[in-house]
């Protein structure tokens, strides 16, 4: 495998900075985090470039852009909640968790789950809680949360978790009727009035659960 700290240079600066996303805390936790450590070892080699990758059990980590992306939108501040719905390979939550954020991520399938737990461990990534449990339900007893994102596309925002957000918070989500193919939403809640705006066309895997597909 080429370099990785040149990859990862390459990647922030070509496909990310490229793009717009500007946040240094963003930009910086990108560039730190070994990317290639979150997926299977045969596809490390591809872990910095342009687009997802499997990750088994038909999921996948986010193309970094989006990862990036999704980031800045949220404008984490440090010492934040954070609730992460869709743990997968764990590498939103770590980009999150490195810019200081305490993560609660929320992973519905076990082999995922478990593969994360270990990888987080082994990092010594002590600010990220994880729980095997139905997303579309939330953590509500770690609620409210300042921040959720949520990594998988449903066809509607889960109530629980308009519910479980904080005021003032914000919340990123992608959704719409077609499976594959959503809309980024931005939720925003300020004084009790909950607030959407379309932030673009986004494709994620199915979010799957009471209120979900």
């Amino acid at each position: 495998m080429v370099d990785p700290v040149r990859s990862r240079e390459r990647m922030v600066r070509e496909q990310i900075e490229a793009r717009g996303v500007s946040d240094p805390a963003v930009l910086d936790a990108m560039r730190s985090l070994p990317r290639h450590l979150f997926v299977e070892e045969a596809l490390a080699y591809k872990a910095y470039s342009d687009g997802p990758l499997p990750i088994g059990e038909g999921q996948t980590i986010s193309q970094p852009y989006i990862v990036a992306l999704m980031s800045e939108l949220l404008e984490v501040e440090p010492g934040m909640k954070v609730l992460e719905i869709g743990t997968g390979s764990g590498y939103q939550a770590a980009v999150l968790a490195k810019i200081g954020a305490e993560v609660y991520t929320v992973e519905r399938i076990k082999k995922l789950f478990f593969t994360a737990r270990k990888r987080f461990m082994d990092m010594r990534m002590f600010s990220v809680k994880l729980k095997l449990d139905d997303g579309t339900m939330g953590w509500p007893d770690e609620a409210p949360f300042d921040r959720i994102i949520v990594t998988a596309g449903g066809p509607e925002v889960p109530e629980p978790l308009i519910e479980q957000l904080a005021d003032p918070g914000r919340m990123l989500i992608p959704v719409g009727d077609s499976k594959r193919l959503q809309t980024l939403m931005l939720i925003e809640k300020k004084d009790g009035e909950v607030i959407r705006t379309d932030k673009g066309g986004v494709a994620f895997v199915d979010l799957v659960g009471r209120h979900g597909w």
